[in-house]
């Protein structure tokens, strides 16, 4: 146990603020599945508790999403601490199988999803506009690459029109390593040679947990923008018609809460259409069940924590737009009302309407 954790195991004032917000404990119930509880959990750890199943699903069914950390008046970081302590438990081989399987996969094949084809096929025939340098790099992530590869390259042919390149050999940003205690460091090593050698100054993606973890995790000399901040600042060149639609957009956790980035992806929606926002967004928005290696881990709860999002989704709206593949593949799962999109899927169909 790190000083910065124990530290901030002992602000837990055992209040039970994140009870209430706690997407886990909203459908489990139990005392080990709220923030609270995997504080006491993560100290029992750190005094010789013994590491059972039990102990081991309290801390890995957090989705890391931060609304505990968000609103606990005593400043506490629950999922800086599960994470911690993960890593510290995977260190001495306690781990569950779905950790091992999001290992194994990322530093055997590249990706986290068992994939041996080749991840930048989606590529097509813009890969003769791949340019050796550039200022600008556009990082499509495990999810774009392989099971949303249209959209890798519908975004990639929008960027490149801005002086935009990818890496060649991209692997796994790490994100599932970091979120479920494993080491990422030669995923890291491999996708930062790429980018050296490219000369590019900003990183560009459009997966939330690439891009907390590209900006989080990476060196500081990077700039790391969302696909739609970058496109945001540059609507003017683009030339977009009106629709007649009204949206809403779910705010993925690890790109609002955990960054801040809410206004983007809200230009560029209302640039388009019109707005029509869930219950709960922006800080409080509610998570929708995938992250932190629950989708994998415990794909029946997640699929709860979805159905729980899908009630906030308003009536009248044609579509529901977010802006990372991750809540996208969930927020599916999750039987809404209407069709998810990604948020650039909404800016091509504003561009095919181009006279």
């Amino acid at each position: 146990m790190t000083e910065s954790d124990m530290r901030s195991i002992l602000k837990c004032v055992r209040c039970g603020t994140c009870r209430s917000v706690c997407p886990i404990f909203d459908v489990v119930g139990w005392e080990s599945s709220s923030s609270r509880g995997r504080m006491l959990i993560a100290h029992g750890i750190s005094q010789g508790l013994e590491v059972d199943e039990g102990v081991l699903n309290s801390l890995n069914m957090c989705t890391t999403c931060g609304i505990c950390e968000q609103l606990c008046p005593s400043g506490a970081a629950p999922p800086k601490v599960v994470e911690h302590t993960r890593h510290q438990l995977v260190l001495h081989g306690k781990m569950t199988q779905a950790q091992r399987d999001i290992a194994s996969r990322a530093n055997e094949l590249g990706n986290t999803l068992g994939e041996t084809g080749e991840r930048m096929a989606w590529l097509g025939e813009s890969r003769a506009d791949v340019k050796e340098k550039a200022d600008y790099v556009y990082f499509a992530g495990c999810l774009g690459s392989y099971r949303y590869p249209e959209l890798a390259k519908r975004t990639f042919d929008i960027l490149k029109k801005f002086g935009v390149t990818v890496l060649k050999d991209e692997v796994c940003c790490g994100s599932p390593l970091l979120r479920t205690g494993s080491d990422p460091l030669e995923l890291i090593s491999k996708n930062l040679e790429q980018i050296k050698a490219t000369g590019a100054h900003t990183i560009i993606t459009g997966c939330a947990g690439c891009y907390t973890t590209l900006r989080n995790d990476y060196p500081d000399n990077l700039k790391v923008v969302h696909v739609s901040e970058f496109l945001a600042e540059r609507l003017a060149e683009m030339d977009l018609k009106k629709l007649d639609l009204k949206v809403s957009y779910h705010d993925p956790c690890h790109l609002g809460r955990c960054n801040g980035v809410f206004d983007a992806p809200r230009d560029i929606i209302t640039s388009i259409c019109d707005l029509k926002e869930m219950k709960n967004i922006r800080e409080k928005s509610r998570c929708c069940g995938a992250g932190g290696g629950v989708l994998k881990g415990y794909p029946e709860l997640s699929q709860e924590l979805s159905k729980k999002r899908a009630e906030d989704i308003p009536e009248g709206v044609d579509y529901l737009v977010t802006s990372c593949p991750l809540c996208r593949t969930n927020l599916k799962r999750g039987g809404p009302k209407v069709e998810v999109l990604d948020i650039i899927d909404l800016l091509e169909m504003a561009m095919e309407q181009k006279p």
